[in-house]
């Protein structure tokens, strides 16, 4: 199963990965009930199905054991993301932590058009911020319409928000090389530019 083709029961759900059987349960009543194809306010039969389908999975212990081996290396592609959009240095003010989520979702938009988002839940694990901040980093983003919640529900960088993270890592210095995420120096012309990370 590709990362394009996997779906997060979890994140799905709003469930912690440690969920007991009970919490399962309940939070699928209330998500089913609210999505239920006979509702006439909140009906979405494409999440209901995909609702029912997760309850199926995770409610039964091998299921749940055999998604959780397909789950865990689903993370362990994610952590592979983050690694590449991190900067190396810890995040010191708010300033910082909005250019790594802004950088976090424009690596999974470029890499991956057909899937563009991450669910709030997954930025703030890949990034290890606590949800709150990331909610609060998330409505500013939003607000200065760099991030833009999609159809499926998740957040994914906007053009705006892809040109404002190129300007942040573009320095441009006469005399300099430009050296990409493997090491490699070009030059543009006869004008040298030198890339610098957030």
């Amino acid at each position: 199963m590709s990362a394009a083709e996997f779906v997060d029961y979890y994140e799905l759900l709003q469930l912690s990965p440690n969920a007991d059987t009970e919490t399962i349960e309940r939070i699928f009543r209330h998500l089913a009930k609210r999505c239920h194809p006979d509702n006439p306010e909140t009906a979405d039969n494409e999440r209901f199905h995909q609702i029912v389908e997760a309850h199926q999975t995770l409610s039964n212990p091998e299921t749940r054991a055999g998604y959780d081996v397909k789950y865990q290396d689903y993370w362990n592609r994610k952590w592979e993301l983050t690694s590449e959009a991190s900067n190396g240095s810890s995040f010191g003010d708010d300033h910082i932590t909005r250019e790594r989520i802004l950088s976090l979702l424009y690596v999974q938009r470029r890499s991956n058009m057909e899937n563009p988002g991450l669910g709030e839940h997954e930025v703030a694990r890949l990034l290890c911020i606590p949800l709150e901040l990331v909610e609060f980093h998330l409505w500013y983003l939003k607000a200065k319409e760099w991030v833009e919640r999609l159809l499926s529900g998740q957040l994914a960088i906007s053009a705006l928000g892809v040109d404002q993270v190129e300007q942040s890592r573009l320095l441009l210095r006469p005399d300099r090389l430009i050296e990409d995420h493997h090491g490699i120096a070009s030059e543009v012309g006869k004008e040298q530019v030198v890339l610098t990370e957030f």
